[in-house]
């Protein structure tokens, strides 16, 4: 995990002086880490489990706008304030870091600092992404486009069976669909013997490829 993390780039010395700054925090499913709108006290970094970004709504509704996988970012640094909640969508493994602290070590060390950049260019990447998602492609579309971003993330992609994070509900809310049409759309994806579903949020992608195909319109 670590050769993807924003540690990567650091050298042993900057290793060490980082582990000293940050804690191990464990969350369970459920749990929020961090409040939108809230002063941005912590960052950090996912080591195990996922966790979803959400916004509220101007009427009180939840609006899943992400998902947070290990090796991921997650805080503002250099911000004051949490623009998402952060929540366990698993029991998690995060290790936090008080955000003035890690703020000066960022200014003290350049292979952080552009490991960063990268990581915030690769977050705009994956929003225009999903703004053409949403925009753009039908709903079968967006639901193989979504499947196949966990089952690569969650090491799936050799037909190991993977439990998504996310139930048919909150597939639905982050891809503006129906929870109707999300599993009509699972519903097909098995039938067409791409995907096996054993239960649950179990799943199995036996032909990724052809999942691909499909996402791709």
């Amino acid at each position: 995990m670590r050769g993807d993390a924003i540690c990567a780039s650091l050298s042993p010395v900057g290793l060490e002086t980082l582990s000293h700054l940050g804690r191990r925090v464990h969350v369970r499913r459920g749990q929020a880490l961090f409040w939108e709108s809230e002063e941005s006290v912590l960052v950090g970094n996912v080591l195990e489990g996922m966790l979803k970004l959400s916004t509220m709504t101007g009427d009180g509704r939840e609006q899943i706008v992400g998902i947070v996988f290990p090796s991921d970012f997650i805080g503002r640094p250099f911000g004051s304030n949490s623009h998402h909640t952060v929540t366990a969508l698993t029991d998690a493994t995060v290790c936090v870091f008080r955000r003035g602290a890690f703020d000066k070590f960022v200014e003290t060390n350049s292979g952080i600092e552009q490991a960063l950049l990268r990581r915030t260019l690769d977050e705009l990447d994956r929003a225009r992404h999903w703004m053409l998602l949403l925009g753009r492609l039908s709903a079968t579309e967006r639901v193989a486009s979504l499947l196949v971003e966990m089952v690569e993330r969650l090491d799936g992609a050799n037909g190991k069976e993977v439990s998504l994070p996310l139930s048919r509900q909150q597939m639905g809310d982050l891809l503006g669909l129906a929870i109707e049409t999300v599993s009509r759309a699972m519903t097909r994806f098995k039938q067409m013997g791409i995907v096996e579903l054993p239960g649950g949020r179990r799943l199995i992608a036996t032909d990724l490829p052809a999942l691909r195909r499909v996402a791709a319109g």
